[in-house]
């Protein structure tokens, strides 16, 4: 009797750890997900940062006058890529200020096309145009990688907060992913006044 009852403890106890190593593997690379979406988004963030000195150049040819807004955009793109985030040990106070940078520099960009409007020639000139189709495409790139990585953060909370994962997760630290979410303000419109 004892040996039986010995074989079925053991059993169970390998049968525990053998889930548990199972689970940890699975949230493991779940969040190595969540850090590749991530470096996604990155990598669109600073492709937009890379074209903006050539429109801000370009636009600049045009409008020498409106050095200001020229100028927040330049500041805006310095203080976004001043931000750096590690996707695997992200805090969200981290991933507030890397959103709130980004915002500012899209805010900027929004200035700064408003204002190109005010210019017939600018408008016309091929390099703008380009320029303007990039960053377009850019942002448009911006979207689809946010919108993945909420998909992949999304799976990841779901598997960090369904029982028993949970047990596994708080046992070995893995939390919660922040999501990406719409800035304060983004349901009003901007207004554009020439």
């Amino acid at each position: 009797m004892k040996r039986t009852t010995l074989l079925i403890i053991v059993g169970v106890v390998a049968l525990l750890v053998a889930y548990g190593v199972s689970t940890y593997n699975s949230l493991a690379k779940a969040s190595q997900e969540v850090a590749s979406a991530w470096s996604n988004v990155e990598t669109q963030y600073q492709r937009r940062s890379d074209l903006i000195p050539n429109l801000v150049n370009t636009v600049k040819g045009y409008a020498a006058h409106e050095e200001q807004t020229l100028q927040s955009v330049v500041e805006a793109r310095a203080a976004a890529t001043s931000v750096t985030v590690d996707g695997a040990n992200m805090t969200a106070e981290q991933f507030a200020q890397y959103v709130d940078a980004q915002g500012k520099v899209t805010s900027a960009l929004g200035r700064l096309i408003a204002v190109a409007e005010s210019y017939p020639e600018l408008k016309a000139n091929q390099n703008f145009l380009e320029l303007q189709a990039q960053l377009e495409g850019t942002e448009n790139r911006i979207a689809v990688e946010r919108q993945r990585y909420n998909e992949v953060v999304k799976s990841f909370n779901q598997r960090v907060v369904t029982f028993p994962n949970n047990i596994v997760a708080s046992m070995f630290g893995f939390g919660a992913k922040e999501f990406f979410a719409a800035q304060q303000g983004a349901e009003t419109a901007p207004v554009v006044e020439f």
